[in-house]
């Protein structure tokens, strides 16, 4: 996922995205700690993702 992807979106969607991608990264720390994840970068992945709704918000909250 890119910047670029979500700086077209609301502010509602970005929110409900973000609510996916946490949930995401919750299941993959669990798959984590039990021993059933292949490629732990994934984690970090999803943490980029994050940040980058997370950036995308900030941004669409200051434009308001």
């Amino acid at each position: 996922m890119k910047y670029t992807d979500l700086s077209g979106k609301d502010a509602k969607a970005l929110q409900e995205l973000l609510k996916e991608k946490k949930l995401l990264l919750f299941k993959l720390k669990a798959k984590l700690r039990t021993m059933q994840l292949n490629n732990p970068n994934e984690i970090r992945e999803v943490k980029k993702d994050i940040a980058r709704v997370q950036t995308a918000i900030t941004s669409a909250s200051s434009e308001a």
